[in-house]
């Protein structure tokens, strides 16, 4: 009796045993068929800019722009250095393939212009921000730091005339007149009002604002100061982004003439001209 109690139990306990695999096994099935085609996923990644390459920046403005933004280029009598004053100096950079910039400086009896042009290519080094995100947000940053007044939301501003002229950017003014900077037009800390147009008007269209119709997004900077000096200097600045590419215009004007004020509508004029030009050539 005593040994056929053992045997009966050793036959329930491999039993036991054997269902005890079996289920395992089962169960084990189960799970991995829960989340099918999860293992060895990668993530999508952001598509890269439009841009591969910039420009040669200091090509990138012909000599029919720089006659007009800078007029006294025309006036140097030595032709070694009126050639020199053409080509530019390209500013110092370590990779030509990310920034590259090249600016000029012009001296004449009325006034000393400046001129300094800037494309940076934004790239974006995280797997799951495109290239074209990471410049908007490099721009955002920019135009934050401009500090442009809150009611500086989209205006006509003056009318961009045809572009005429030789190089690779043409003439950045319609008339390429100089500027008026010898005209005695009273100091002021605001734009210069143009002429026929109410105090108001001209405010307005103007200020410091954000630009429609240039590039992704732009926007205009207008200041004047007198940088330690009796004449005020008038800097215009236009930033513009095409896709993933950033470019800025900075354009300077110091009058010779002691409470000479340069025109600010025919400063923006030349700089948003040349802004329009060099976003069409990125386009192209």
């Amino acid at each position: 009796m005593q040994r056929k109690a053992y045997v009966t139990g050793t036959a329930a306990l491999l039993v036991a045993l054997l269902t005890g695999c079996t289920g395992g096994s089962a169960d084990t099935g189960a799970a991995d068929d829960a989340n099918p085609g999860n293992a060895g996923t990668v993530p999508e990644a952001a598509q890269p800019g439009k841009y591969r390459t910039l420009p040669e920046p200091c090509a990138a403005v012909g000599r029919g722009a720089l006659d007009s933004l800078l007029p006294g280029i025309k006036e140097i009598p030595d032709q070694d250095q009126r050639s020199k004053a053409y080509d530019g100096t390209a500013t110092q950079t370590y990779d030509t393939d990310r920034k590259v910039g090249c600016r000029w400086k012009v001296e004449s009896a009325d006034a000393t212009d400046h001129l300094y042009v800037d494309f940076e290519r934004v790239v974006s080094y995280d797997n799951s921000v495109s290239d074209d995100s990471q410049a908007q947000k490099l721009f955002a940053d920019v135009q934050t730091a401009a500090d442009l007044p809150e009611s500086g939301a989209p205006a006509s501003g003056s009318s961009l005339a045809p572009m005429a002229g030789t190089g690779p950017v043409a003439d950045a003014s319609p008339s390429g007149t100089p500027s008026p900077s010898s005209s005695g037009t009273p100091s002021s800390s605001a734009p210069t009002p143009s002429a026929g147009e109410s105090d108001g008007t001209a405010a307005a269209d103007l200020r410091p604002r954000v630009l429609d119709g240039l590039g992704d997004e732009a926007f205009l900077d207008d200041q004047l100061g007198n940088s330690g000096s009796t004449a005020e200097q008038r800097t215009v600045t236009v930033v513009f982004r095409t896709s993933n590419v950033i470019v800025t215009i900075e354009y300077a004007e110091q009058p010779m003439t002691v409470g000479a004020t340069p025109d600010s509508k025919e400063m923006q004029d030349r700089a948003r001209n040349l802004a329009a030009h060099l976003a069409g050539s990125l386009s192209g």
